[in-house]
This record gives structure tokens, C-alpha cells and sequence, in this order.
């Protein structure tokens, strides 16, 4: 079995948070990619509530009646900024 000096450990450690730094900057452009469909800026559930200053139950109502389109992606809900901005002018 083999001895494990510290020196030797702390070069183990230092590439493994190498490699989380780079996973994690990938990461990152992935989800500044997704973050857009079609070229236009999408918005959760979240940002909607906060910005249309309404509750949940509300935004899930406007989503059934069909007043805002919106999109699913992994079970959450994803709003185009421009359908948004439509349904702002039609129905605020």
C-alpha cells in the first residue's frame, strides 16, 4: 500500500478543484444558454409573480385560461419576456 505524503495530497486536491472550477464554468454557459428560446429572454415562475406583483394561484390561472402562454421544461414553467410583454399590454 502506498504512503500518502501531504505534499502529494495537497497536489490531488489542488487538480480536483481544478476540475470543479472548469464543471462549474461550464455549467454556468450552459445555463446562460438556456436561459433564452429562440433568441428571446425567458422568465420562471418567480420572476413573473415578482414583477406582475401576483400570487401563484393567480399566474397558474392566466397560464389555464390561456391569457399567457408559457412553455415546460423539467416540470417548471418558462415564460417568453415577449409573451410577456403582450400579455402586459392586453390585459394590465
Amino acid at each position: 500500500m502506498e504512503n500518502i505524503t501531504k505534499e502529494n495530497f495537497e497536489a490531488w486536491m489542488e487538480r480536483i478543484l481544478d476540475r470543479l472550477d472548469r464543471t462549474d464554468k461550464k455549467l454556468e454557459q450552459v445555463l446562460k444558454r438556456q436561459s433564452c428560446l429562440d433568441g428571446d429572454d425567458l422568465l420562471d415562475n418567480q420572476d413573473l409573480i415578482d414583477l406582475l406583483k401576483v400570487s401563484h394561484r393567480t399566474l397558474q390561472r392566466f397560464r389555464s385560461t390561456g391569457k399567457l402562454s408559457y412553455c415546460n421544461y423539467k416540470g417548471k414553467s418558462y415564460y417568453k419576456l415577449t409573451d410577456v410583454h403582450k400579455f402586459i399590454r392586453e390585459h394590465f
